[in-house]
């Protein structure tokens, strides 16, 4: 819990919070160390989740230790990662926390570790509702972030392309990764937490966030003076 504070502009990551991705990442991991007798284990996929794709290749390749060269490696990450992607589910009641936020007159805008090409794959399906976001940032390719998350650089990025500039205290960021969490509260920006079930109870970014909940059904919008959403969504 935290103290009241006017919340002006809010801020989405896109896989995981936006998009129900993370299961095609983990099962993507899994099958590429299953094919060399390897186990991707519930730690790698923390450490891999919410990175940019070079570092997340990087981490995978370096955890696993499997006896391919990185270009092989990425051949066959890119390749299911493209299969995969093409048509993701919305995560639960974020179509409705976006729309309500949007008519609410919130600005809103997209923060993600993916790259161009990528977001636009994933959210093919959502051009109506991608539409009602201001701007987003792709760190996988937008020059002016020079560090992808943990490190604060796409969220100071988002915030600052919003007209007249926000100051991070009155920014609202929703992530599920502990590395999206580092990277908004490095920012100085406020966070909700929705975090994959798999991640660990004990996991110190789920003290840091200022709210954590299991779903956005269950997302309390008056703690940062936003307008509530409406009762009964389930």
């Amino acid at each position: 819990m935290t103290d009241k504070i006017k919340v002006t502009h809010v801020i989405f990551d896109l896989d995981g919070v936006i998009l129900e991705t993370e299961s095609i990442f983990a099962k993507i991991g899994e099958e590429i160390a299953e094919e060399y007798g390897k186990q991707y284990t519930e730690d790698m996929k923390v450490k891999v989740m919410g990175t940019p794709e070079p570092e997340s290749i990087r981490i995978m390749m370096e955890e696993l230790k499997l006896p391919i060269t990185r270009e092989e490696f990425v051949e066959k990450y890119i390749t299911k990662v493209n299969l995969y992607t093409q048509s993701p589910e919305l995560m639960p009641g974020v179509e409705e926390l976006i729309r309500h936020l949007h008519c609410s007159g919130v600005p809103l805008a997209v923060a993600t570790s993916s790259n161009q090409d990528q977001f636009r794959t994933k959210t093919q399906n959502y051009k109506d509702l991608m539409s009602l976001f201001e701007h987003v940032v792709c760190s996988g390719t937008d020059p002016e972030v020079q560090k992808g998350k943990p490190h604060p650089d796409v969220f100071q990025v988002a915030a600052k392309r919003f007209p007249g500039k926000p100051c991070p205290c009155k920014v609202l960021v929703f992530e599920d990764s502990p590395n999206g969490v580092a990277a908004a509260k490095t920012a100085g920006m406020r966070v909700v937490m929705i975090p994959n079930p798999t991640l660990p109870e004990d996991n110190p970014w789920r003290k840091r966030a200022d709210q954590v909940i299991p779903t956005f059904y269950d997302l309390k919008l008056e703690m940062f003076d936003l307008p509530p959403l409406p009762e009964k969504r389930k």
